[in-house]
């Protein structure tokens, strides 16, 4: 019997969410995805400083957001060396209410990657999904500029997204599951909360359904996972961004990964919700959950940017 990472593989493009290249020589995913958080946690890794040494070396008085930039497209270059698809480089969270800037960085971006010799249907230009950052993928997509909305916790962030044409979208799962945990304190059941019912994976669930209904062709790459079984109730799903740890267990352990959630089947009775700003943020401020899981994911990307910031200072030093 084939292991349920294969069985995966069946239905759902597997993603690797990590900067560990061993991992991925190993897992075999389809595309890759990184964040600050894990080229923070790689760069401080043995196996991959010389990366942070030499960027920093070579490009010595250029400006600090430059040489991240660098860095993290060096990160990207090895990357796609490795899986057979797309990377996915994230524009700095500090710029995730500023519309003009993430364009500018995003388009510095591309232009190091193609510079590099890599084009640019190969890689996803990671934003958060505020209302700014959703206007500046809009722009760039215009540009042939691919991006993936991250930071996802909601439909009406789905559906902003969607009106802008972004190429994909990343809603998380395991984050959202947190907030309903945490807020259920005591009177928290996990099995009444598991597989089909978790919260995370409902949400999936919901904005796959809506844009399978509504003819959508924005990809959606379930991330953030807490255990396989988050994963396997959404098998199906367009793609699903999981981390070296929970694809190991996929990958050890036999048994099949039936689609959980098909095109073919979604209700028939779903209502359009709009896409204008006013919209977007009286739903997503009317959604608890949504409103302080985007605001505390853009804080903590915003922390370990800064912790990278001083290792690329402390080289120069």
């Amino acid at each position: 019997m084939s292991s349920q990472l294969d069985a995966l593989r069946n239905h759902t493009t597997v993603v690797a969410d990590t900067g560990d290249f061993e991992a991925m020589k190993a897992l075999r995913p389809t595309d890759a995805t990184t964040n600050p958080s894990l080229i923070l946690k790689a760069v401080q890794q043995d196996a991959y400083r010389p990366l942070l040494e030499k960027t920093a070396r070579e490009y010595r008085g250029a400006p600090t957001a430059e040489l991240m930039d660098r860095l993290l497209v060096a990160f990207g270059r090895a990357i796609l060396d490795i899986v057979p698809g797309r990377v996915s480089t994230e524009v700095d969270a500090r710029l995730s209410f500023d519309t003009r800037a993430t364009i500018e960085r995003a388009r510095s971006l591309i232009a190091l990657y193609e510079a590099a010799g890599v084009p640019r249907e190969r890689v996803l230009i990671k934003i958060a999904s505020t209302w700014e950052g959703i206007q500046a993928a809009r722009a760039l997509q215009s540009e042939g500029v691919r991006c993936n909305l991250t930071l996802l916790f909601s439909l009406p962030q789905a559906v902003a997204c969607a009106d802008a044409r972004v190429q994909l979208i990343s809603p998380f799962v395991g984050r959202i599951y947190d907030w309903h945990k945490k807020s259920a304190g005591a009177a928290w059941v996990e099995a009444d909360n598991a597989g089909a019912r978790d919260p995370g994976v409902l949400s999936v669930t919901r904005i796959y359904q809506y844009y399978k209904h509504f003819g959508i062709p924005t990809e959606i790459m379930g991330a953030s996972f807490r255990n396989v079984g988050q994963i396997l109730a959404l098998s199906g799903c367009d793609l699903l961004t999981i981390s070296p740890e929970l694809l190991t267990k996929l990958a050890g352990t036999e048994g099949d990964a039936p689609a959980q959630l098909r095109a073919d089947d979604v209700p028939a009775d779903l209502a359009r919700i709009g896409a204008d700003e006013v919209t977007f943020r009286t739903l997503l401020n009317e959604d608890a959950m949504a409103s302080e899981k985007l605001s505390e994911g853009i804080r903590l990307f915003v922390a370990d940017a800064v912790k990278l910031d001083a290792l690329i200072e402390a080289q120069r030093a």
